[in-house]
């Protein structure tokens, strides 16, 4: 019973239960009483106490160390000096050097630090118990007090002390290592995650920066609650810190990677009180932090999804099972399949499962079983990721057979080519009888059958267990002549053990959905329309010329429609800009890939270069090459097999390639495979518009710049899924879908493939609404617009504001969405100048809500969503206001256009980086009035450098500065994209000082002149 309260809560019990709960029944007769965020915080813990944490009323730094010092006793029954403890606090806890990275590395792969004693003996000692959970004590404390400076940018700043405090902390022995921020029923969940935000840059560090240990955050209104890694909030900071990269576009929207808690089921459990049941029973909390986080290669934490910590302990439940009856080993009894949909994290669940696998006491070896392509080119480099030298690359059964025959060699990562040659050529090896765990990557490929037989057949005491995103099932089991029979997946690998269907993947938002256009191809004009239509039906006939002519043609037409050309983002801070998405042209033959490779060819041979799409072509050997019911057949690298006609053009095509990327690829054996890695990479890296295939790339491949497929092929089944799901990975709010342009109506396929894969809802979910709805609602939200916020009126009062920015907000996700249909050619609801108007409106709130948290840190305004990101993606630039300028001197010569500056600062006005500008576009367009003949881009470089050189030279006379070291200073930072606000460089900036100078003012005028040039450089780097 809780203290003064009615309700009773039953705890999870401490076991060794599953993490994730088997099915979760979802909390009823709840309170329908209004609730505070007060109330909902005191709930919160009451419920946390109920579950056996123990409170504290922990507020300041001084609290917390002392407790620390005794939880860190208790877990190691020690007893600290003074003196040992103000050495371990000092170098194994909070040393100054230490940032988030090196505390997360403590936590999860270096929990035992060394205490040197008074007597010079040396002891291990434990912060986590990671091998006996229940060890570890769970205590909790809310509204603790950071005391940090006022200007959080400088911790060593004299000005006013603040607090900020914090809503709710986990401590694990001591340490803080989750935190809970709360906020009322009814408000945006994205307050709270913008407020750990705010508290990562003001405060997190502070004091002895114990809560950078932190490394889970739980964000929770009440009625949704989500949790994310550490990671998230750090990748955050750091873009946020990049100030001097003003054209920088972030690559994801971090809020996005927040999860939902679930049960195995896959039933979200998002109201608080049922998460605090299931996600903070201790087992659960405990086995999150101790197992089920990866800190990879990166440097980056992640932590798992409920789906994937399930499939996970269902394949250690199965092997524990076998324990007891060992007569299961060898047969599907003691193995199972994992069903997970494409781009759902498979590689990360695998990982886990061979890592926990490995560590079991009676297992002697965990092989993963890759086809060779996702071997060399992308598993390998995952598993390396997520454990360096986890993936030990071998390159002949020589060197397979010395790593089975290791003992050190715990988990071995192979192809089931090589695995099939080691076992053809080595009958009567040891290792068949050693108790070895075979995990299948993609354990959907038709071409796992005779060489997946060959492997079974001689290993004696083994488990076997798959993982698909599309299983093998009576309906779409193939009735190829190159496979043995009509095998399922259960057939091959036993008992589905979890599944996490694209549904599931689409509703939680860990995939993007579908957007499918059906283009017919008429047979006699050449003409395409947009009629979803039947595709002419034989094959003779798709190959012909005109029709041929007419796909490329609207392919080159609506290319950058399709995959975004316009809009421009980030791969990461250090790449350069990216123009648009990348995408696959999937054809029925390798005659077809001939002919749409040579037709590109033709119509672009007289384009700029410019104007050109990069593109490449890749097939080889396939002894099915189209196979008859539609579904993928697996390609090969063994080009000496193909006919010389065909090898012949792959060889000018790579030809092609080489003088594009100045490459020296051909199709002999080892360069054909480093050709098709660079491909892949470059697709990654979105260096390429466009791929020509047959059937590499439509499975197992993975590049989140990719967002079209481009179809002329019969696909059905588990094919046409897993060619589709080359499009669906989660980038940035710009790609918001997967989009699909079949040349054949596969409608039906679609439908059919949908269903098995998913369930009788997965159409309404998996493919996004046809043009008229989204349409409907867009014309329903503009005129909302017009009607409630009447055009050049001004909004008056915060409560209207909101309102306007939460309804512009959802227009321009409507906008972005309609805008790559081929019936949305222009915005009959608002005309281009109302959009700009609207549009500098809700910029002039941005920056209002953004200077305002700047001056008033106490007042958050996280509930209004910006969407900054898709107004930037048709930004105004230079090269369109230049444009503006030379059609008025065109059409007006002797005058020009009166309008001309009116039509120039209205643009200006709605482009976030061109704003701050306003004042130098707007005396150019006055000078260059009077200037009716010359290169308008000629005048434009002089005025621009002009004033650069000017204002330059005013920062250096008002703060006198180092003239030459200044304008040296500038020079590499304009060449290197960026200002450098570490290292000594801006030393030499500075004006001489007396060394009787405080640290404080040094660094006060540093960060002084530093902010000036930033803003020097931010105004004058995007005027090129």
């Amino acid at each position: 019973m809780i203290n003064g309260g009615t309700q009773q809560y039953e705890p999870i019990a401490v076991s060794d239960e599953s993490t994730v709960v088997s099915e979760f029944p979802l909390g009823k007769g709840r309170s329908t009483a209004y609730q505070s965020e007060a109330q909902l915080e005191n709930e919160f813990i009451r419920q946390l106490q109920s579950q056996a944490y123990e409170y504290l009323p922990i507020k300041t730094e001084e609290e917390l160390v002392c407790n620390l010092r005794r939880q860190i006793e208790r877990l190691n029954d020690i007893t600290f000096s003074d003196g040992e403890w103000k050495q371990f606090f000092g170098t194994c806890i909070s040393d100054s050097k230490d940032s988030i990275v090196e505390k997360t590395k403590r936590i999860q792969q270096e929990q035992v630090q060394l205490l040197t004693r008074d007597d010079g003996s040396t002891k291990n000692v434990r912060l986590l118990d990671t091998d006996r959970i229940h060890n570890n004590r769970l205590q909790v404390i809310n509204q603790y007090e950071a005391v940090v400076a006022a200007d959080s940018t400088n911790s060593s700043s004299s000005k006013p002390k603040r607090l900020n405090r914090y809503d709710v902390t986990i401590l694990v022995n001591g340490l803080p290592l989750v935190h809970i921020e709360l906020k009322r029923r009814g408000v945006e969940l994205r307050q709270a995650f913008n407020q750990i935000d705010r508290y990562q840059r003001d405060s997190f560090w502070a004091d002895s920066g114990l809560f950078e240990y932190v490394q889970l955050f739980v964000i929770s209104n009440g009625t949704l609650t989500k949790y994310y890694s550490n990671t998230v909030r750090s990748s955050h900071l750091n873009e946020a810190r990049t100030r001097f990269k003003p054209s920088m576009r972030k690559t994801s929207n971090s809020y996005s990677f927040t999860s939902w808690w679930a049960d195995a089921k896959n039933q979200t459990i998002r109201d608080l009180l049922d998460f605090t049941q299931t996600f903070f029973a201790k087992h659960t909390l405990l086995n999150i932090l101790t197992k089920y986080c990866v800190f990879d290669v990166d440097k980056k934490l992640l932590v798992m999804r409920p789906y994937q910590i399930a499939a996970v302990e269902q394949i250690l439940q199965r092997i524990k099972v076998s324990d007891s009856d060992l007569k299961r080993l060898g047969k599907t009894d003691a193995g199972g399949y994992i069903w997970h949909a494409t781009g759902s994290g498979k590689t990360l669940t695998s990982f886990k499962a061979a890592q926990l696998i490995q560590a079991q006491p009676d297992v002697d070896k965990v092989l993963f079983v890759v086809d060779r392509k996702d071997l060399d080119y992308q598993t390998m480099r995952e598993y390396d990721k997520f454990e360096k030298g986890a993936a030990n690359s071998n390159q002949s059964t020589t060197i397979l057979r010395q790593q089975l025959e290791d003992t050190k060699s715990g988990i071995i990562i192979t192809t089931v080519q090589k695995l099939s040659r080691f076992v053809t050529s080595n009958a009567m090896h040891s290792v068949y009888d050693k108790r070895c765990v075979i995990i299948f990557d993609e354990c959907h490929r038709s071409q796992f059958g005779k060489m997946h037989a060959d492997i079974t057949r001689s290993f004696k005491r083994y488990h076997l267990f798959g993982f698909t995103g599309t299983p093998i099932f009576t309906e779409n089991a193939s009735t190829s002549r190159s496979q043995l029979g009509k095998m399922t997946t259960e057939q091959v690998f036993g008992d589905k053990l979890h599944a996490y269907t694209i549904v599931d993947a689409i509703n939680d938002k860990n995939v993007l959905p579908f957007r499918i256009d059906y283009i017919n191809t008429v047979k006699g004009g050449g003409a395409i329309t947009n009629k979803s239509v039947a595709a002419i039906d034989t094959e003779c006939a798709l190959l012909d010329p005109k029709r041929i002519q007419a796909v490329v043609g609207y392919i080159r037409e609506h290319f950058d429609q399709k995959t975004r050309r316009r809009d421009n983002y980030r791969l990461s801070p250090s790449t350069n800009l990216k123009h648009g998405f990348n995408s696959i042209f999937a054809v029925a033959s390798i005659n077809a890939a001939k002919a749409y490779y040579a037709e590109f060819v033709e119509q672009q041979k007289n384009l700029p270069s410019m104007e050109q799409l990069k593109i490449g072509l890749i097939y080889s050997y396939s002894p099915n090459e189209d196979l008859a019911d539609g579904q993928l057949d697996e390609e090969h690298f063994e080009t000496e097999q193909l006919p010389q006609s065909d090898r012949d053009f792959l060889e000018y095509a790579i030809n092609d390639y080489n003088a594009c990327f100045k490459t020296n690829f051909d199709t002999s054996a080892d360069k054909f495979q480093n050709y098709y890695k660079d491909i892949s990479q470059r697709l990654k890296n979105r260096d390429l518009d466009l791929v020509i295939v047959v059937n590499m790339f439509l499975t197992g491949f993975d590049a989140t710049t990719l967002n079209t497929l481009w179809l002329d092929k019969k696909l059905r089944s588990h094919g046409l899924l897993q060619a589709y799901s080359r499009t669906n990975r989660i980038l940035n709010s710009i790609k918001s879908y997967g989009n699909i342009v079949s040349f054949r109506n596969l409608d039906s396929e679609t439908n059919e493939a949908l269903a098995l894969f998913g369930n009788e809802d997965a159409l309404s979910i998996a493919i996004l609404p046809p043009f008229d709805k989204i349409d409907e609602k867009y014309r329903q939200r503009t005129a909302e617009l017009k009607n409630r916020f009447q055009h050049g009126e001004p909004i008056i009062g915060e409560a209207e504001q909101r309102a306007f920015v939460v309804l512009f907000s959802e227009i321009l996700k409507l906008r972005n969405v309609l805008v790559s249909f081929d019936k949305f050619e222009d915005d009959k609801y608002l005309s281009e100048r109302e959009f700009q108007d609207y549009q500098s409106t809700y910029l002039e709130h941005h920056q209002h809500y953004q200077e305002k948290c700047k001056n008033d840190r106490e007042h958050i305004n996280d509930d209004l969503c910006f969407e900054i990101e898709l107004i930037k993606q048709v930004e105004i630039n230079v090269d369109y206001i230049l444009m503006l300028v030379e059609e008025s001197r065109k059409s007006a010569p002797l005058t020009g256009d009166p309008k001309l500056k009116e039509t120039v600062l209205r643009a200006v006005a709605a482009s976030p980086t061109l704003r701050d500008k306003r004042d130098l576009i707007k005396e150019f367009v006055e000078n260059i009035s009077g200037q009716q003949e010359g290169d308008v881009r000629h005048y434009w470089r002089s005025f621009v450098n002009s004033q650069k050189e000017s204002e330059l030279d005013k920062i250096i006379r008002e703060h006198n500065l180092m003239a030459d070291a200044t304008k040296q200073f500038m020079e590499n930072a304009f060449r290197d994209d960026g200002v450098p606000e570490t290292g000594t460089e801006i030393n030499a900036v500075l004006p001489p000082m007396s060394r009787f100078v405080k640290k404080s003012q040094r660094d006060e005028k540093k960060r002084t002149v530093l902010d000036l040039l930033i803003a020097f450089f931010t105004r004058f780097k995007e005027l090129g």
